[in-house]
């Protein structure tokens, strides 16, 4: 009698399993090569191509020539439109019937006008299923159409996935036909990828993996690939081990499908448009088909750009939202930069997000949603709160180059003190496919074991969208409760976070702004983006108070929502994570670009309608949209005046001030030129000494005579450093470039006397960066002012170098400051730890100080981001020059300012933060002014509290919205004042929704209003 012999050979077990269902190996007799029946070509096929993007209505009128498999159409960007024209053989009756399409371009299938799914081989999805059971009485031929995208899920790199686009790449149609799909065969298959990927990954220590590995074999040994008859018998057997379960204490992932979808990054803005539309009608016919599928997604700008562009998409993406099947998360308009936008711009992101959700789909976003953002500011956890969010997932600190972040799930606690409930699927990824490899993942990398028991598994295609495909969801349903995998739920963010806030007592906090280690070299690249956002944030708050401010003196004026709505949402979408941060391709800088102008341009003219109507007379006033006075030299250009000319005028806070006669400074500003070639600029407040080649040789209080620049050291030193990362070159600065450090020390023009004094002196000129490259800048000291400004220019034609500005000082201090949104924190300036040194270049906004006691140094900018204090050497960073992926990043002329203020006491005394919105903040001309008053509509005390925002609030066409913050640090008690006729104030959210228990009460003086350290304030004041 024969005894089937037992085999102990791991490797060949495991191995023969591997080619029975290889696609590559022995595909004549193994599985892999049964999942295709019969093929049928297509009845005819032609196609119409494009350099443009167009709607559906529009390519279907298009004349269309025939064509072939294997011809190639391009160059890239440009756009295909197939027209598929088949009949599918009687004799298939009965049979699951597929179009096989295979493509190395993004496809989209249209169906009787609507968008039905898409075709992306990078995405596994190469079918579209023309009928599950070919019968009868339905339709055999039919036509469809396919529009083709010349590039690929990731773009055109040449060479890499971030190399600079290839602009002449040619795109295939490799396969286009029609196929007879073997069910039977695929649900067979999935089980032998479990069973295997669980032998492998579980390992030889493991009896489970050998259980697996037997069941595997015998499955093969049971299965002939030619006769479907005995698939059942291997199929029992994969069911019965899948079936045994696990214990009721096993750690619970809920496999949450998603599509990340980066608004523009290897690929412009309009292709983005059309990736929504393939992904997420891909989602769509996944939920016909399967009731436990849900699906969350984010970004208010693709929902919007998905309604304008596919309708009959978005009215099905309505009708799951209600049924709670698409689930919009997020609640912002895009998921912008974590670390750049400013306080405002994240409330802005957070208001126009949700109220577009509440607007379509009915209701808030409970979860803010920001997995592939390069940091996050201490101000986020206050800023959802402010707006109904007490829940965070992410995940991006995985990429952490130095140290292991020490917790998944946890409270974060931000700089105001507000937590929010924050996860990081331990799985480190947003994009899984469901495999055994990402549950494992999932339950061994948990950093929380005995204190969270659930985690999220975000699975599905992601970045350059795709989303999750039906195998994905066959191998989760697999393992649903299988013994030594962790329990899988299919589930929605809502119920992971409910299920972690049931058991969340033992949840550590983690206080303060999650710092990524990676990525520091977006703080700087694509200059001309950050200087940008900067200028057009500092516009649109400025139209906003000009409008309100001509609103209340000027009823016949119309304060232009809808237009600022228009200018703000553009901004918000440039600050999306690889748009500001300067990580994308030529194509979308140029678009970012544009949409500057289209700000600069528009908004210039709504301001000058705005000032037009703040009155009307022959004289020249100044406008002042900050919640402080301010004394400072202007240049007057036009106005009455033949010739531009400086002027000293002193304007009250929020208000206008009417040029009537010309103050004279406190002590005039002297420029002298010294014997030994050096150059004294003195202005009763500072003395700076500088010498030929434009360095900082001295900076000194003259009321104190203390010095600001350290022993035998200059200031303003520029300095050049090689700049080659290991692999993200737009992304990554490394710390080694600090050892490649080299001063510019060639001067081109030395320095001369710009302007002698008076209201203004200067100093000008001019070194050599390279053979290529060239700085020339303006020292300028202005009367009565307390920083020292550098204007400055540079034609920057670099290659892998980074460009930076030194000022040693003379003060010593374990910590310096830099400004985030609405406050500041501090940063260590040693390396002691890795924690420490991990943090060589950080972000910041306006400013940056270091001090000690009674003394510090400010470092002031309009438009820079990038920052590091080692010991007491202040560095601003400039430029960069990476080559991917956009290989002129940065390439030609750049302006900008950046001072240094030295101060006695702490900067909030010396009111470095005043300084610092100062020099962003220009006082506007108000030309044919009244002969009035100084005129002031707010003003606030203490100077601890920052009046940042004013606009007309969103419901309320009679009430205004102000926006106040504690920028010191401090528990203080605030007067705002007004000379508008409020009758109400009301506490209200960042969303703006009053609080029906809060009303703030209204004295004599002005409003009353406590606030904590860093806290935001926002009132609705009905007038």
């Amino acid at each position: 009698m024969y005894h089937q012999p037992v085999l102990k050979n791991r490797r060949t077990l495991l191995e023969r399993a591997e080619k029975f269902i290889s696609d590559i190996y022995f595909t004549d007799c193994n599985l892999r090569g049964r999942l295709y029946g019969d093929t049928c070509p297509l009845e005819r096929l032609s196609v119409f191509v494009s350099p443009k993007r167009m709607s559906y209505s529009d390519a279907v009128g298009q004349q269309f020539q025939p064509c072939k498999v294997g011809d190639t159409f391009g160059p890239t960007w440009w756009t295909c439109w197939f027209k598929v024209s088949l009949t599918i053989p009687e004799s298939w009756r009965g049979k699951e019937v597929h179009l096989r399409w295979e493509s190395d371009g993004e496809g989209m299938v249209w169906k009787d006008g609507e968008a039905v799914q898409g075709l992306t081989k990078e995405g596994e999805k190469t079918t579209y299923v023309l009928t599950e059971f070919l019968k009868d009485d339905e339709p055999h031929s039919t036509t469809l159409y396919v529009e083709l995208a010349c590039n690929g899920l990731f773009g055109a790199g040449q060479g890499s996935m971030i190399a600079t686009p290839d602009p002449n790449r040619k795109f295939t149609v490799q396969i286009a036909e029609l196929v007879v799909f073997n069910r039977n065969v695929r649900e067979l298959l999935t089980d032998f990828e479990m069973l295997v990927d669980i032998v492998k990954l579980l390992g030889e220590e493991e009896q489970r993996s050998y259980q697996a590995l037997f069941t595997a074999n015998e499955m093969v040994n049971l299965c002939d690939p030619s006769n479907p008859g005995s698939f059942s018998a291997a199929r029992d057997l994969a069911q019965k081990f899948f079936s045994q379960r696990n214990g009721e204490s096993q750690h619970v992932v809920h496999a949450i499908a998603h599509c990340h979808i980066d608004s523009a990054w290897l690929w412009p803005y309009e292709e983005t448009i059309r990736k929504c539309g393939r992904s997420w009608a891909t989602v769509i016919g996944l939920m016909e088909k399967n009731p436990e599928f849900v699906f969350a997604c984010s970004q208010a700008q693709q929902f919007q750009w998905v309604k304008n562009w596919y309708p009959g998409l978005f009215s099905q993406i309505q009708t799951y939202v209600q049924k709670g099947r698409f689930i919009p998360v997020g609640g912002t308009w895009v998921e912008m930069d974590g670390n750049l936008p400013s306080g405002e711009s994240m409330v802005r992101q957070f208001l126009e997000g949700q109220n577009f959700f509440k607007t379509e789909f009915g209701h808030f976003c409970r979860e803010f949603w920001l997995p592939d953002t390069f940091g996050y500011s201490a101000q986020l956890p206050q800023l959802m709160a402010g707006c109904g969010i007490t829940r965070f997932l992410t995940q991006k600190l995985s990429w952490n180059l130095v140290n292991t972040f020490p917790h998944n799930t946890f409270f974060w606690e931000g700089l105001d003190g507000s937590q929010v409930l924050t996860h990081f699927p331990p799985g480190n990824s947003y994009e899984m496919k469901g495999k055994v490899e990402d549950l494992i993942k999932t339950m061994k990398n948990n950093k929380d074991k005995g204190r969270a028991n659930h985690s999220a598994a975000l699975f599905g295609f992601g970045d350059g969208g795709g989303g999750p495909t039906q195998l994905m969801l066959d191998r989760f349903q697999r393992v649903k409760d299988t013994d030594c995998l962790p329990r899988v739920q299919f589930s929605s963010p809502d119920r992971l976070f409910s299920e972690l806030e049931a058991d969340s007592g033992l949840l550590c906090t983690w206080t303060g702004e999650l710092f990524l280690e990676l990525h520091n070299g977006t703080y700087t690249t694509q200059a001309k983006i950050k200087m940008g956002n900067r200028q057009c944030e500092v516009l649109l708050h400025d139209i906003e108070v000009a409008s309100c401010l001509a609103w209340c003196l000027n009823k016949t004026f119309s304060y232009p929502s809808h237009r600022l709505q228009e200018l703000w949402r553009k901004l918000l979408l440039n600050q999306f994570h690889d748009v500001i941060p300067g990580s994308c391709i030529e194509m979308v800088v140029k678009d970012a670009l544009e949409y500057y102008e289209e700000i600069r341009s528009t908004g210039s003219s709504l301001l000058n309608v705005a000032c037009e109507a703040l009155g009307s007379g022959d004289c020249t006033a100044v406008l002042n949209t900050l919640p402080w006075g301010r004394r400072e030299v202007i240049l007057l250009t036009g106005c009455n005046d033949v010739q531009p000319r400086l002027a000293l005028v002193e304007v009250p806070s929020v208000g206008l001030s009417v040029i009537k006669e010309l103050l004279q400074p406190t002590c005039p500003v002297t420029v002298t030129t010294k014997t030994d070639g050096t150059f004294v600029m003195e202005n009763g407040v500072l003395q700076a000494v500088l010498d030929h080649k434009g360095c900082l040789l001295s900076l000194s209080l003259v009321e104190t005579s203390r010095e600001a620049i350290s022993d035998r050291c200059a200031g303003n030193q520029f300095v050049l450093f090689d700049d080659v990362p290991l692999y993200w070159d737009a992304w990554d600065v490394m710390d080694y470039h600090l050892q490649t450090r080299k001063p510019v020390v060639e001067v081109l023009k030395p320095a001369e006397v710009g302007s002698n004094g008076g209201l203004r002196g200067s100093i000008t000129f001019s070194l050599r960066i390279s053979s290529l490259s060239t700085i020339t800048q303006e020292v300028v000291l202005d009367a009565d002012c307390p920083y020292l400004k550098f204007n400055t220019q540079v034609n920057w034609a670099e290659a892998h170098k980074f460009l930076k500005v030194e000022f040693p000082v003379r003060v010593r201090s374990s910590s310096a400051t830099y400004e985030i949104q609405f406050g500041h924190l501090q940063r260590p300036t040693h390396r002691n730890t890795s924690w420490d040194w991990a943090r060589f270049e950080v972000w910041g906004h306006k400013w940056a100080d270091l001090s000690e006691h009674g003394f510090g140094v400010a470092l002031l900018n309009d438009c820079k981001y990038g920052y590091s204090t080692y010991q007491n050497t202040m560095t601003l960073s400039l430029l960069r020059a990476p080559k991917a992926p956009d290989a002129n990043a940065d390439v030609g002329r750049h302006e900008f300012t950046y001072a240094v203020m030295p101060h006695i006491g702490s900067f909030q005394e010396a009111s470095v933060i005043q300084s610092a919105y100062n020099l962003n903040f220009p006082l506007r001309l108000v030309p044919s002014a009244a002969d009035k008053a100084n005129w002031s509509a707010f003003s606030v005390s203490p100077a601890a509290v920052v009046l940042e925002t004013i606009k007309q609030a969103e419901a309320d066409d009679n009430a205004l919205v102000v926006r106040l913050y504690e920028s010191h640090g401090s528990s203080v008690t605030a007067t705002l004042s007004t000379s508008l006729a409020v009758r109400e104030a009301w506490y209200c959210d960042l969303l703006e929704c009053p609080d029906p228990k809060r009303q703030a009460a209204i004295t004599p003086t002005g409003i009353l209003l406590d606030f904590r350290p860093f806290q935001i304030v926002s009132l609705l004041l009905i007038l």
